[in-house]
């Protein structure tokens, strides 16, 4: 018996039929009601489906650092696509994965020396986990299976990553998610820190906690600690001055694997290829996404130590090394397009730009100090975030408010976290585009206080 499916051949006939769609990390009727719709972008721009420009002052969704659409990279994906759709990463390979992960291997700092593609940074986070849980299990530590995260932390949305991650909206539907975690404290205190620019003078001591959950769980049990070097979706929260120094200490004094997620801060955001280069710290390893392809195909990787690497492949013998993949890992057009776009961040020098312009940035950000309602302005890099006073009906109504009319009435895109703004323009962003961002956001400040 045939079937007759319905392939929704009339589906443009109703093109504002939003319905369909289950919208992530978004209140679907609120936007629904009055929906914010992009169809086209190009360089620091997206466009509405009437034409509007709006001005993008978070890369997409940290990502698109190396502007949109940008035509090098549109051009590698067409190639690709035109040469060869798919490839399996399974016992197969092609010359574009070798390619791109020297490349990315070779902007690391020390001896992160090899690279496992995935699609996101989510898979990358749960990647991570699972190797440190492996690493240790191979070299016959099996009892190094507790994993150490951060209040506040943002590792993805995959059960390690929510697991290891501390922002608990992310978490509290999902049950008693992985055994064995255990959580820093996060390194925000208003109080000492407020109106910081860069890394804030107060807090490397936050780090010593590491010390006490050793002391709690047993070194003998602890496999690795996962910290952003910024954290971003918690509203941009710099990690203080000679932080990330002493958590290597410790790790090291104790055996614990470090991993450093960049998913956010690698490839220029924080004006280096990676923040650990900013900090001179070598983790063991190093998760990204994002930027890597500058948001126009999705891929993700870990970055990781040699030694880490030679203790899984350590003979010729046809056995698989580590039993964890993804069917796209090292897809094609990803490979394609990241190419691309590190050639792009070579050729226009972005990452050094990022960090010229970082005190520039930070100058025309914290103008906005005075205006109503503002607790905190933070920067660092090329980000910023603007913390402000919560309306008597609950906390992130007004940020909301705030996005609605920046969209709407301004022309341009910021995202929130709770009442916090957070700023992350593409590393093409000009000066005269850096006081458009301030301008409108202190409009939208007056309006909503």
């Amino acid at each position: 018996m045939s079937v007759a499916y319905d392939f929704g051949a009339n589906a443009n006939a109703s093109p504002n039929d939003l319905e369909a769609f289950f919208m992530p990390f978004t209140p679907n009727r609120a936007f629904k009601a009055r929906p914010r719709l992009l169809s086209r972008s190009k360089d620091m721009h997206y466009y509405t489906p009437e034409g509007r420009a709006v001005l993008d002052a978070t890369a997409g969704l940290w990502c698109a650092n190396a502007g949109h659409n940008r035509d090098p990279i549109v051009e590698a994906i067409q190639s690709q696509a035109a040469e060869m759709d798919f490839a399996p990463p399974f016992q197969y390979g092609h010359p574009k994965a070798f390619a791109v992960s020297a490349r990315i291997a070779a902007l690391a700092p020390g001896d992160l020396d090899h690279v496992f593609l995935c699609n996101s940074g989510s898979e990358a986070g749960d990647t991570a986990l699972k190797i440190a849980l492996a690493y240790h299990a191979t070299k016959g530590n099996a009892t190094r299976t507790r994993l150490i995260g951060r209040e506040r932390g943002y590792h993805g949305v995959g059960f390690g990553g929510i697991s290891v991650g501390g922002i608990s909206p992310n978490r509290k539907m999902f049950g008693s998610l992985l055994p064995g975690v255990d959580h820093l404290p996060h390194t925000y205190n208003r109080e000492k820190q407020a109106f910081s620019k860069g890394e804030p003078e107060w807090g490397a001591e936050r780090a010593d906690a590491l010390e006490s959950l050793v002391a709690l769980h047993d070194a003998s049990t602890i496999a690795a600690v996962i910290v952003e070097p910024m954290a971003g979706s918690t509203g941009a929260i710099p990690a203080p001055q000679g932080y990330l120094k002493r958590l290597r200490e410790i790790c090291d004094k104790y055996g614990i694997l470090l991993i450093f997620d960049e998913v956010i801060t690698g490839f220029g955001r924080l004006g280096y290829a990676f923040a650990a280069e900013r900090y001179g710290v070598v983790p063991d390893m190093i998760t990204f996404a994002k930027g890597v392809t500058s948001g126009a195909v999705p891929m993700g990787g870990v970055l990781v130590r040699k030694h880490i690497y030679d203790t899984f492949v350590k003979s010729d013998d046809p056995v698989i090394d580590l039993f964890h993949g993804y069917t796209y890992s090292a897809h094609p057009l990803a490979c394609a397009a990241s190419l691309a776009t590190l050639d792009l961040y070579r050729d226009e020098g972005l990452f050094e730009r990022a960090r010229a312009l970082e005190p520039v940035w930070a100058d025309a950000f914290h103008s906005l100090r005075s205006k109503p309602g503002v607790l905190d302005i933070r920067t660092v890099g090329l980000v910023g975030a603007i913390d402000f006073e919560s309306r008597a009906d609950g906390v992130g109504r007004r940020a909301y408010e705030g996005m609605e009319r920046l969209f709407h009435d301004e022309g341009m895109m910021v995202r929130t976290a709770g009442d916090t703004f957070a700023v992350s323009p593409p590393l093409i962003v000009s000066e005269s585009q850096m006081g458009e961002i301030v301008e409108k956001i202190g409009r939208t400040l007056d309006a909503i206080f």
